[in-house]
C-alpha cells in the first residue's frame, strides 16, 4: 500500500513535528544522563506520547556507566527485546529492569 501524496505545507509541519519530537526526546535523555530524571520516573512516564516512544536501549544507554554490551546483557536478563520502546513494557519488565540497575 502506498503512501498518500502530501502537500508541500502537510510535509513541512511534519518535519517540524519530528524535529520538535527529537528534541525533546534528546532533552529527557540529556536529563537521565545528568541524574536529573531517574530511570524509574521515566519509565513512569511511559504512558505519555514522547516518552513512551523512546527506546528503552536509549534510555539505558544514557545512564553513565552504561554501554551497549552492559545495556544488551541488561536486556537480556530483564526480558526485554531489543526494539522494545518504553510505553510498550510489562509492569513485571520495569520492575526487573529497575532493580537490576539500582543493584
Amino acid at each position: 500500500m502506498a503512501l498518500p501524496a502530501m502537500m508541500a505545507e502537510q510535509r513541512a509541519k511534519a518535519l517540524a513535528k519530528a524535529a520538535q519530537a527529537r528534541t525533546a526526546r534528546r532533552a529527557l535523555l540529556a536529563e537521565v544522563a545528568s541524574g536529573a530524571v531517574s530511570v524509574a520516573e521515566v519509565f513512569e512516564r511511559g504512558r505519555q506520547d514522547l516518552v513512551g516512544r523512546t527506546r528503552v536501549v536509549q534510555v539505558l544507554r544514557a545512564v553513565p556507566g552504561y554501554g551497549p554490551a552492559r545495556v544488551a546483557a541488561l536486556m537480556a536478563i530483564c526480558g526485554v527485546a531489543e526494539n522494545q520502546r518504553v510505553g510498550a513494557l510489562s509492569e513485571q519488565q520495569r520492575e526487573r529492569l529497575v532493580r537490576a540497575l539500582i543493584s
